[in-house]
Formats: C-alpha cells, sequence, structure tokens
C-alpha cells in the first residue's frame, strides 16, 4: 500500500528500516518520521511490536534525533490496535509473550525521552488509540469517517489498569469513566473537545502540522523538558512495573477462557466474511 498523498516534508536521509515499521529520518531537522506499515489495517502483531521498540531504540541512541512523529503507511488506518490472531487459538506461552510485548512498546513510548507527536492520519480504536495516548502531542485528521477511543468493552475485553490510567491523565477521571464503560470512539471533532486530540486539521496537513509540533516542543531546552515529562508519568509507569507479571498472568488467564476465545473467533470469522 502506498502511503496517502499529503502534507509531508521532503526527507533528506533514505527510508530504512524493516518491514513492519518504516523509519524516514531528517538529521538536519533533528527529527524522525516513523510508520507503520502493516497492510491492511496496521494491527499491532508481535513482529511489529518488536520492530516499534527496535526502532524507537535505535533512535534514541541516535545523538542527532531528538524528537518523532508516528504516523501510518496506510491511508485511512493508523492502527486498528492489538492483533486478534495473536490473542485466538494459541497456546498460554504466546500469549504471555505477546503481552510483555504490548506492555514493552507502551512502557517504552510513554516514557521516552524524545518528544513523541501522533500524526493521526486514519481510524485509530483500542491499541491504536492507546499509542496516541503515549505521544506528548497528538494531531488528529479532519475526517468524520476517522474515529480514536478505547472500545475494548464492546468487544466484551476489559481495558487493563495501565491503559485507564493513561487516558485518564489525557482526559480526566469523569470523562475517561463514560469513555470506556462503554467503549465510545470519538470523531476527531468530539476527540478534540474531550482532549484526547490536541489538534484537528485537514487530512493533507497531518504530518506537516505534526513536524511544526515537533519544532515547538524541541525548543524548549531538552534535560529540562524530560525531566519534567518524567515526574508527571513515571508514577504510572512505576504502577505497571510493580506488578508486571501480575498484569501478564491476568491477560493469559482472561484470554484463555473458553467464552473470551469464543467471541473472538465470532468476531474474527465477522471480519473475515466483510473481507470476503
Amino acid at each position: 500500500m502506498e502511503p496517502a498523498g499529503g502534507g509531508g516534508v521532503e526527507v533528506s536521509a533514505q527510508r530504512c528500516g524493516s518491514q513492519k515499521v518504516v523509519v524516514e529520518p531528517d538529521p538536519a531537522a533533528g527529527v524522525a518520521v516513523m510508520k507503520f506499515k502493516n497492510p491492511p489495517v496496521n494491527s499491532l502483531s508481535l513482529e511489529l511490536l518488536t520492530e516499534l521498540v527496535i526502532s524507537l531504540e535505535k533512535l534514541e541512541n541516535d545523538k542527532t534525533v531528538r524528537g518523532i512523529v508516528l504516523t501510518s503507511d496506510c491511508p485511512g488506518i493508523f492502527s486498528a490496535g492489538l492483533d486478534l490472531t495473536e490473542m485466538c487459538g494459541r497456546n498460554p506461552a504466546h500469549y504471555a509473550e505477546y503481552w510483555k510485548a504490548v506492555q514493552e512498546m507502551w512502557l517504552r513510548l510513554y516514557l521516552s525521552n524524545l518528544v513523541l507527536v501522533a500524526a493521526i492520519n486514519g481510524a485509530s480504536p483500542a491499541g491504536g488509540c492507546l499509542i496516541a495516548l503515549t505521544c506528548d502531542y497528538r494531531v488528529m485528521a479532519d475526517n468524520p469517517k476517522y474515529c480514536i477511543g478505547l472500545n475494548e468493552t464492546l468487544l466484551g475485553i476489559v481495558a487493563p489498569f495501565w491503559f485507564k490510567e493513561n487516558l485518564v491523565n489525557t482526559i480526566g477521571h469523569r470523562a475517561s469513566e463514560r469513555a470506556l464503560q462503554l467503549g465510545l470512539l470519538f470523531s476527531p471533532t468530539e476527540a478534540l473537545q474531550v482532549g484526547m486530540v490536541d489538534k484537528v486539521v485537514p487530512s493533507d496537513q497531518v504530518q506537516s502540522t505534526a513536524l511544526s509540533v515537533l519544532a515547538q516542543w524541541m525548543a524548549i531546552p531538552g534535560h529540562a523538558r524530560q525531566l519534567t515529562k518524567n515526574m508527571m508519568r513515571k508514577p504510572t509507569v512505576d504502577r505497571l512495573l510493580k506488578q508486571r507479571d501480575a498484569d501478564i498472568q491476568n491477560f493469559v488467564s482472561f484470554i484463555s477462557r473458553d467464552s473470551i476465545q469464543k467471541s473472538l473467533q465470532m468476531y474474527l470469522e465477522k471480519l473475515k466474511q466483510k473481507k470476503g
């Protein structure tokens, strides 16, 4: 799939990276654009999650890079979230490995020293929303067909406590409670009103706007900004780190239930029929 046409900037360095995550560095500007490339819907497979963490680590170790724009290489979809095929019909060891990779992705993004700006150029439910929420700033395309939110309850799944805390930190307790219980998916305008995104712009301006915002954030002395980010976010991260293994076990026991496996299988069948 080719990326949607639009307001990106020319990149001085060549595209590099692996199949599922494309990294476009611009050393002169001190930034990189990281694009999810797992068509058709950028589902967060174990492979994509692993590549994402590796790519992030490389950029964090690159002294020329101070900020990243996270976006999608698949038109119309930022990320549809967790890969249900990783959670259905597999063994408990696989579920544990997968959930640890989801945790790792969130921990690394949420506490990254780099400035992260999400350029949400398509639908962003569930895990896609979580990735956006880890960023320091969110720019979303003004297309009423695109939606964003943690809609786990609609699938009979409960969002983990750290998903919840990331949302509460972003939009407040009452708005989070309503959104999580009802599994709400917000249009760009609604997401802006509730504070889930910070800016809504025409689709062809999403990446260029994200790069402009990145420059504003990078103008702040880095050390002071990093320490402030850490002060704001570390208590949330520490709560997961203290009970990381228990969180994995909770996920494995929940996802292994016959009733959950049946509902996931039914949902996957529905998706297959839609494609057909």
